[in-house]
């Protein structure tokens, strides 16, 4: 576009010296135009050579330049700037930048699941005229694209399906760490990835929802048997501190007895036995008697020895017991 604003002025200025030479040919009013003419042709050949200097930089965008096609070591920022009219800028965007693909892979047990991969990139600044260079404006195209395909692939490959579903996360952070890797050799930088959909077979997905419900169940029994065993516990903890506590209340009450035995025994002297027993005798003495039942008889009256009966002489002698049949 340039070289045609500076094609545009030489043919214009040209051409208004031609016709002023033309002019000054002709007769005497036509000749005094010549001169306007040139005049005239002289300005907007300057204003098309000034315009083919002039090279606009969009907001958000590097100016690469180049010069009959050679790439110079240097870029333009977003503005407007002063080129010379036999130079070219590309500009290249070097916003963030989004793309979402959509690639069908396999885990390393050989379950097909389509992911959903969402990459946001940027292009390097200082870096824009290596790119240019060396891969040209469709850089996404030509080396973006492959180099997700073949990180998403490979690094899905390496978890099984099951471990795809539980490890999301950090799935996403090994493929951002592939695709960085392979990116950054072309001044382009990884800002963010993300896993946006995972979608496997329904034969896949059914299995895993059976057993995740199995999982549950069993989570469930073992929860109610350990609630069971807590209860069992507690209710045996009951039972040993009431027996702990009715033992110790035994040991203090017979602690208490034998402490009262103790003092009842070194309190009982011959003299407090003696009276003791006076106290609780009725005044009778024992009688010895030989046989047993009906056919018993009297041999010793114990009470006679000591206060013989009134009615009994003391010189009689007591008449001897008749032996028992």
């Amino acid at each position: 576009m340039k070289l045609i604003f500076l094609f545009a002025a030489v043919i214009v200025l040209l051409g208004a010296f031609i016709a002023a030479s033309v002019l000054k040919k002709t007769a005497s009013p036509q000749a005094r135009m010549a001169g306007l003419i040139r005049g005239v042709g002289t300005v907007l050949a300057v204003v098309l050579v000034g315009v083919s200097c002039l090279s606009t930089v969009p907001a958000g965008h590097t100016g690469v330049v180049t010069t009959f096609g050679k790439v110079e070591d240097y870029t333009l920022d977003s503005g407007i700037h002063l080129t010379l009219p036999w130079q070219n800028v590309v500009t290249m965007d070097n916003r963030v930048q989004k793309k979402t693909v959509e690639l069908p892979c396999f885990s390393s047990d050989i379950q097909e699941v389509n992911m959903a991969y969402t990459v946001n990139y940027q292009i390097s600044k200082s870096d824009a005229m290596t790119l240019y260079r060396t891969v040209g404006t469709s850089y996404y195209d030509t080396v973006i694209a492959p180099n997700v395909a073949e990180a998403v692939k490979v690094c899905t490959a390496r978890y099984t399906a099951e471990d795809l579903v539980g490890m999301r996360d950090e799935l996403a952070v090994v493929i951002e760490d592939m695709l960085a890797q392979k990116l950054v050799q072309y001044n382009i930088e990884v800002t963010s990835t993300s896993i946006e959909n995972m979608d496997f077979t329904d034969v896949f997905t059914a299995a895993v929802e059976a057993k995740q419900v199995a999982q549950q169940d069993k989570l469930r029994a073992q929860t109610e048997a350990e609630q069971k065993v807590i209860e069992a516990n507690a209710a045996a903890d009951v039972r040993k501190v009431n027996a702990d506590a009715e033992a110790y209340e035994v040991l203090k009450k017979a602690e208490a007895e034998a402490e009262a035995n103790q003092k009842l025994a070194d309190s009982l002297t011959p003299e407090l036995i003696d009276y003791l027993y006076a106290q609780e005798w009725d005044g009778k003495l024992p009688s010895i008697v030989s046989g047993a039942g009906s056919g018993s008889s009297l041999i010793v009256n114990a009470q006679e020895l000591i206060r013989p009966s009134a009615e009994s002489s003391p010189a009689e002698p007591t008449p001897s017991p008749t032996p028992a049949a």
